[in-house]
């Protein structure tokens, strides 16, 4: 078992995301729990032993530490990655700088937020959305880790502010764009998807959270928009083509027009249960990011977990996206329980049947800009 990163190094670690400031609010821990609808695991009881040890860490380290309380929150789990969180935490313990702990105590997560100025997510189910859209309103700094493993260790010790500035040339990149044009490969012929990146702005997600109302993944190490959706009056979005996934060893072809998956042009078990989610819940099938991941450059590797994968290469998303800046919000579902927001990694250890053969950015005046071919930055 990878070990858990040194102590004095995580203080380090968090400095260096968050730049600590002199006087911090709270630093609090988010952590969802199993229930009936979806079960307990090996993995995800670990990640609730990392996060533990982790608090106790930062209790170890209380004089170089510059928050007024350090607490560990807990609450059940919403069912789906990404859906709103429950009105209510559960504060397991709260522990101040002079020693003295508090008791449970069930409070608004709007008041255990509000108090906080860092807060840290090592979920099963992602609270990336949901707590996004609180920051702002909220004002707090967030690193949101939804199935965090002791193999993601390693990355946290990446230098990232070159991550970060890495990051930002691909952010720059996309926010020049009025286009993205993707070409991937499955089983001897090519699919072509087109992503109309007007009306948005893009992201930088590299590892480098420092201003109040900001949420981002811990290890971090991408770019990403939100593709244009439609939603200004007349001018339908021009996001359109065909994109396959792999499902263990089929592989799915969605055909997209107006920045929606709509149908299903493959045939198997798991195209017609993509089809029936796709006819059940329009707003599944949503084209809700694209994201272009670096960490590849430093060596890093898949380990079967999003929150990491999707930082080696391209990725694209359907479901919610207004927590980045879209126009498709919970509400759109047809019920809570429906809410995702769900990444399709493209490299060869997730979709080993699927390959990236290019990428490239399109500028005003319809100028190309190759980024990647066969699976590599070119750039």
């Amino acid at each position: 078992m990878i070990r858990n990163v040194p102590s004095g190094q995580f203080v380090n670690v968090l400095d260096a995301v968050f730049g600590f400031r002199k006087d911090e609010r709270a630093l609090t821990f988010l952590v969802d729990l199993p229930d009936i609808r979806v079960r307990d695991s090996a993995a995800w009881m670990d990640r609730r032993r990392i996060a533990i040890e982790w608090y106790l860490m930062l209790q170890d380290h209380w004089k170089e530490l510059p928050f007024s309380a350090l607490s560990f929150g807990v609450y059940p789990n919403v069912g789906t990655n990404n859906g709103d969180l429950p009105a209510r935490v559960l504060l397991v313990e709260k522990a101040m700088p002079d020693g003295t702990v508090s008791d449970s105590d069930e409070l608004p997560l709007d008041e255990v937020l509000k108090g906080s100025s860092v807060v840290l997510a090592p979920t099963e189910l992602s609270a990336t959305a949901p707590l996004k859209v609180l920051a702002k309103r909220l004002g707090f700094r967030g690193a949101t880790m939804p199935g965090f493993s002791r193999a993601m260790i390693p990355a946290l010790g990446l230098d990232y502010q070159k991550v970060n500035a890495r990051v930002v040339e691909f952010q720059q990149r996309m926010n020049r764009a009025t286009g993205a044009n993707v070409v991937l490969s499955s089983e001897g012929r090519d699919f072509s998807l087109f992503l109309d990146l007007r009306h948005r702005t893009a992201h930088a997600s590299g590892g480098v959270i420092r201003e109040p109302g900001s949420v981002a993944n811990l290890p971090s190490g991408e770019a990403y928009i939100v593709p244009y959706e439609g939603e200004k009056d007349g001018d339908p979005s021009r996001t359109e083509g065909l994109l396959p996934v792999q499902f263990g060893e089929e592989v799915v072809v969605f055909r997209v027009a107006g920045n929606r998956a709509f149908a299903v042009e493959s045939t198997g078990p798991e195209s017609n249960r993509q089809r029936q989610l796709l006819t059940s819940d329009p707003a599944y099938g949503n084209i809700a990011e694209l994201g272009v991941g670096v960490l590849g450059e430093w060596g890093v590797t898949a380990v079967g977990s999003t929150l990491l994968d999707e930082k080696l290469g391209v990725h694209i998303a359907f479901g919610r996206s207004e927590h980045f800046g879209g126009f498709t919000a919970p509400s759109n579902f047809t019920s809570p329980e429906r809410v995702i927001h769900i990444d399709w990694v493209y490299v060869p250890s997730v979709q080993p049947k699927v390959a990236v053969e290019k990428l490239e950015f399109i500028y005003p005046d319809n100028v190309a800009e190759g980024v990647m071919t066969k699976g590599r930055f070119v750039v």
